[in-house]
């Protein structure tokens, strides 16, 4: 019984790896349905392929208190203590954030000393002006009785020898002197002391001022809401949102922005290889990362002149605004968006995947037919998964997709066309160095800095006619300039670039 078991059990587990090991070979087969594919006629699109943010094209301000810019103000950076989360829909006047006074506040109580000293001053000023012009008069008065006697003793001399009366004029005279000069020193003195005293007030009056502007100030770190709409936090030059704990300054006070949502933008950047292509007025086909089920159609606004460096890459991208049609009030600002700029299109055209496309070692580029022959092609434009066929194949032509196992007995057919590469490759190589001379360079220069394993991946994605260009600027004396794709931003098919050897 016991070795009946022993049996049975066996078995089964034959029978489960054999099920197993088939399973296995059956779900590593490829279906032979794929392996081919047929030469397509109709319409052709050159895109370039990009990531955006929705963004709204009109929207206002939610800022910090105006007097921050005030030549009055020396604030720095003032930080948000609170802020109603992003999203929140808002009518005119509702809360929005706190500012942290904290700072301001110690401010504000240095200017109220200052205010205090100079109001000190100003008092102590005017009671010194008012005893010592006190004194003065009463001076003034003493020299008025001195003059007095003297006229007095002047007159009563009359009959007096004429020596007597000599000296009594000469004592009127002296009098006289004394008291001008004390009258000219006390108008001296009081215009003086208006000018001190009057100076002290107009620095008294520009602290009250002063004061007064900064609790106005403070009174508006509560902000409201200019207006309705949804609250969307403002965007720093660094690309983080602003938040709890963020700066706002006197020459970037907003906090956060109320957007209008019935006419939306998508913003996002393209690569300089690929900027010359985008133009404003092109088409635009966008989806939304957030529904996926949804599609939408725009136009391109703007392409910026001046190229931005993305942080920690030596990627040179262009920005690129894309205006939505019409409105959907699912959209929101900063969702993502999935952008085809459709540069060129094509009517009435053959195309092929890009994955029937090889190269000889010369990079002529052929497709092996079912028929079993290598056919050479003369290649147009491209978009990130066809290529134009402008000679060499017709409509319906079955194509490997992959090379066959037999691949190097195919012949070679389409000698003729090969001339035709070639001439078509030196013109483009004519036309790439003469720019070159003219200092026309283009925008796509290999960066600086580059490891051995990035120049491996750059020449990798050089097309023929760009290895022949490089050649040419070469010879042109022109240095560690040459063309090439650089990393990140758009993602758009350069012409010949998927294409491969048979020996990759």
């Amino acid at each position: 019984m016991m070795k009946k078991t022993i049996i049975i059990t066996s078995i089964i587990v034959l029978l489960a790896i054999i099920a197993m090991i088939i399973i296995s070979k059956l779900s590593g087969r490829k279906d032979l349905s794929i392996l081919f594919t047929e030469v397509q006629y109709g319409d052709f699109e050159v895109v370039v392929t990009t990531t955006g943010e929705l963004q709204a094209e009109v929207s206002t301000d939610i800022k910090g208190p105006e007097g921050l810019s005030s030549r009055n103000m020396r604030f720095g950076g003032i930080k948000i203590s609170d802020l109603v989360p992003e999203g929140t829909e808002v009518k005119a006047g509702d809360y929005v954030a706190t500012l942290d006074r904290s700072s301001v506040d110690n401010s504000l109580k240095d200017e109220l000393d200052r205010l205090e000293s100079l109001e000190t001053d100003l008092l102590k000023k005017q009671l010194d002006t008012t005893i010592s012009l006190g004194n003065l008069r009463d001076e003034l008065l003493n020299l008025k009785f001195n003059m007095d006697e003297a006229e007095i003793t002047l007159e009563q001399s009359q009959y007096e020898p004429p020596t007597t009366i000599r000296q009594a004029r000469i004592s009127l005279d002296k009098a006289q002197r004394s008291y001008d000069q004390a009258v000219s020193n006390y108008d001296l003195k009081v215009r003086q002391a208006r000018a001190d005293i009057r100076d002290i007030e107009l620095q008294v009056s520009k602290q009250r001022r002063k004061v007064a502007e900064m609790q106005d100030i403070i009174q508006k770190f509560v902000i409201s809401a200019p207006a309705d709409g949804m609250v969307i936090y403002k965007r720093e030059w660094g690309g983080a949102k602003r938040k709890v704990g963020s700066e706002i300054s006197a020459w970037d006070p907003v906090v956060a922005t109320l957007p209008d949502l019935t006419s939306m933008i998508s913003k996002t950047y393209v690569n300089e290889i690929d900027v010359s292509k985008v133009k404003a007025g092109q088409r635009v086909r966008l989806t939304v990362d957030a529904f996926p089920e949804k599609s939408y159609t725009g136009v391109v606004l703007s392409v910026a002149n001046i190229g931005e460096q993305l942080p920690n890459t030596d990627a040179k991208v262009f920005e690129v605004i894309s205006k939505i049609d019409g409105s959907d009030p699912i959209l929101r600002p900063s969702m993502t968006t999935g952008n085809q700029i459709i540069t060129k299109t094509f009517s009435d055209v053959l195309f092929i995947p890009l994955e029937t496309v090889f190269a000889t070692i010369d990079s002529i580029p052929f497709v092996y037919k079912k028929d079993g022959t290598r056919q050479v092609v003369v290649l147009g434009e491209s978009n990130e998964n066809d290529v134009i066929v402008e000679q060499g194949l017709k409509e319906g032509e079955r194509l490997y997709l992959t090379i066959p196992e037999d691949g190097e007995k195919f012949k070679l057919q389409g000698d003729d066309l090969i001339a035709i590469i070639k001439e078509r490759k030196k013109q483009e190589a004519e036309e790439e160095a003469k720019r070159l001379q003219n200092g026309n360079q283009p925008q796509n220069m290999m960066p600086e800095n580059m490891t051995p394993e990035k120049m491996r991946e750059f020449m990798q994605n050089l097309t023929p006619e760009q290895r022949e260009a490089m050649r040419q600027m070469r010879g042109s004396g022109r240095p560690g300039q040459m063309p090439g794709r650089p990393a990140g931003g758009s993602d758009t098919t350069v012409r010949m670039q998927r294409v491969r050897t048979p020996n990759q």
